[in-house]
């Protein structure tokens, strides 16, 4: 992936697998102990990596347009019991994916909400515009590496160094200033969108607590506890190498995250079960470390995690269903710990892929497409509504609407960009509107800034 090049430019460090993959944790300040955060907020992006079906995630309900889908999707029309049946606040009909059985509840319930057909733009962009190349278009459309490394830096083209969540904390630097802690995670490996300008981005692997093998447990228990105590002199030594620096600023970073992440382990600080899936596994390390923060003192956090398999070719109705019904559960169990610890109103999660895919069936299958569906789920979201323009085809005519649709191939055109999407998150998370061009260059080509989807 083109990514892997500029994550070696951001001078990640990284501790071996028997201390966690920790990476950049270098320039954190340390305290002896850390202010409780009183106004705390956080942002999970879930990615769906592959390209989700954005067509098979909300389907449209209202008899025209629901036999036009049927028309244009052939075998992938999805009916019946493969229909959960949600009224958006305005009286709009769709249904959900049935994989997302907890997602529909919280759709009725408010709080979560599907902003639709969003996507990676220059500039507003119409069918005519995108065929004739007369607009600036985002950089290999339609490519899985470059859409990946796109959609997380929410910059349309593949050669940014930063991601937008990075980018966040970058801005929001203010309210992490007595945090001993990481403020942009990810426990799916390397990710760009964690990456600020200034922000060091952290890798964690699920349940791993940072035990060093050779540090912890073994026989005569005085000889681990003597190399334990030898290791903590020698990275508190003074040094003039940068490097050495801070590698033992790391080493002693770790240590601090071992001692809470071991307490966490004798203290369940929330009782919400979460499913054994690997996407299960990654959402419940973001609570614990969410309910960390009085101890850590950070104000502002972003995460990442993610979930292979979204690149379905063939196979489809039960794939996407079963990654659905994973991304649904824990999600829901997410959801529910955030008002166990009483901080659902602070804490966003919200959906991202590759792409979308085309309406046309290609077997059993799709292919790869442009705009796409994106869930948020939240307290404080503004949910039960779908916002952005939902693509409509014309129910009695063989054409695609081409104010909804790139192609032949039902491509969604993206009416919203994932600039305004992240702007909209960005700016609920605290960065005033004067910065949101900063994060978001191509913002300003956009007239709404922010989509309403948060309160």
């Amino acid at each position: 992936m083109n990514n892997q090049s500029n994550f070696s430019r951001r001078n990640f460090l990284r501790l071996g697998a028997s201390a966690g993959m920790l990476a950049g944790l270098g320039h954190l300040n340390f305290t002896e102990a850390a202010a409780q955060a009183t106004d705390y907020k956080a942002l999970v992006c879930v990615f769906l990596f592959g390209g989700s079906d954005g067509h098979n995630t909300v389907i449209p309900q209202s008899q025209s347009e629901y036999a036009a889908y049927v028309s244009k999707r052939g075998g992938l029309a999805l009916s019946g019991t493969q229909l959960l049946p949600i009224t958006t606040a305005t009286g709009g009909q769709y249904a959900l994916n049935h994989g997302l059985t907890e997602m529909q509840t919280l759709f009725q319930q408010g709080r979560m909400a599907v902003v639709a057909n969003t996507g990676l733009l220059y500039q507003p962009t119409t069918q005519q515009q995108y065929q004739q190349a007369a607009v600036p278009l985002p950089t290999q459309l339609f490519s899985h590496s470059d859409q990946i490394v796109q959609m997380q830096s929410g910059v349309p083209s593949s050669s940014s160094s930063s991601g937008w969540g990075g980018r966040i904390a970058d801005a929001l630097q203010a309210n992490n200033v007595n945090s001993i802690a990481p403020v942009a995670i990810s426990f799916n490996g390397a990710a760009l969108y964690c990456a600020g300008l200034a922000t060091n981005a952290t890798a964690l692997q699920p349940g791993n607590t940072l035990y060093q093998n050779a540090m912890n447990g073994g026989w005569p228990l005085t000889a681990t506890t003597a190399r334990a105590d030898a290791q903590k002199q020698i990275v508190a030594l003074q040094n003039s190498n940068r490097l050495m620096v801070a590698a033992d600023r790391t080493f002693n970073e770790a240590l601090q995250l071992n001692t809470m992440f071991k307490n966490l382990g004798t203290t369940t600080p929330f009782t919400t079960v979460f499913p054994t899936s690997s996407i299960g596994k990654q959402l419940k390390d973001v609570a614990q470390f969410i309910s960390l923060r009085a101890q850590t003192g950070a104000g502002r956090q972003v995460f990442f995690v993610g979930l292979g398999g979204f690149d379905t070719h063939s196979a489809q109705e039960y794939q996407l269903w079963d990654l659905y019904r994973q991304v649904s559960q824990s999600l829901k169990a997410f959801y529910d710990t955030t008002v166990e610890l009483g901080v659902s109103n602070r804490v966003t999660a919200f959906t991202m892929s590759d792409f979308g895919r085309s309406l046309q069936p290609s077997g059993t299958g799709s292919d790869h497409g442009w705009g796409n569906h994106l869930m948020v789920v939240g307290g404080a979201v503004t949910g039960q509504r779908i916002y952005g323009q939902y693509p409509v085809m014309n129910a009695s005519d063989s054409a695609y609407n081409p104010n909804a649709y790139a192609d032949s191939r039902g491509v969604m055109l993206p009416s919203t960009s994932l600039a305004q999407f992240g702007g909209t998150l960005a700016n609920w998370m605290g960065v005033a509107d004067n910065q949101l061009n900063g994060l978001f260059p191509e913002l300003a080509n956009f007239s709404e800034r922010n989509l309403g989807f948060m309160q």
